[in-house]
């Protein structure tokens, strides 16, 4: 199967302004995108909540990017340009995704919070999807439901 771009010429930082652009045009009233390692941060403000996509960039010294399909390896500039056009990959996707989230909301298939729910922040930084997840897998593990969210003041009403 294919990727979405996989071959695509457009730059990460064309990318990037895309995106800004497309969630400006939804009506978002902020906009971040900074990097950490391998991982860029991508994150806007829209109907009074935080979204945050975090992208991890693939590893360069992958073989998937150091050796040929025939198990040679490959010359340090040919790996570059593999590892680089791996990356215009994700970030074109990354701008799919936003764009087609927008449109969905925007055309009434879906909320706002439904569709982003899992890239919203969370008081303390971290996003509702890194928070659940562990619960969700425990819930399918034990067949146990995990507890509601605390309230923000501590108390348990």
């Amino acid at each position: 199967m294919t990727r979405y771009a996989e071959k695509t010429s457009v730059s990460n930082e064309r990318s990037r302004a895309e995106i800004e652009q497309t969630v400006s045009h939804y009506g978002a009233s902020g906009f971040m995108y900074g990097w950490d390692g391998d991982t860029a941060v991508m994150a806007f403000q829209m109907n009074g909540r935080r979204i945050r996509f975090d992208l991890t960039m693939p590893d360069r010294h992958s073989d998937e990017f150091t050796t040929t399909e025939t198990g040679r390896d490959r010359a340090p500039a040919q790996a570059a340009k593999a590892w680089e056009q791996a990356c215009r990959q994700r970030w074109r996707a990354l701008a799919l995704v936003i764009k087609a989230k927008l449109e969905a909301v925007e055309s009434g298939i879906t909320e706002f919070e439904e569709e982003f729910l899992a890239h919203i922040v969370l008081p303390n930084g971290g996003t509702v999807g890194r928070w659940m997840l562990p619960q969700v897998k425990s819930a399918y593990e034990t067949g146990d439901m995990p507890p509601l969210l605390p309230s923000p003041r501590g108390d348990q009403s």
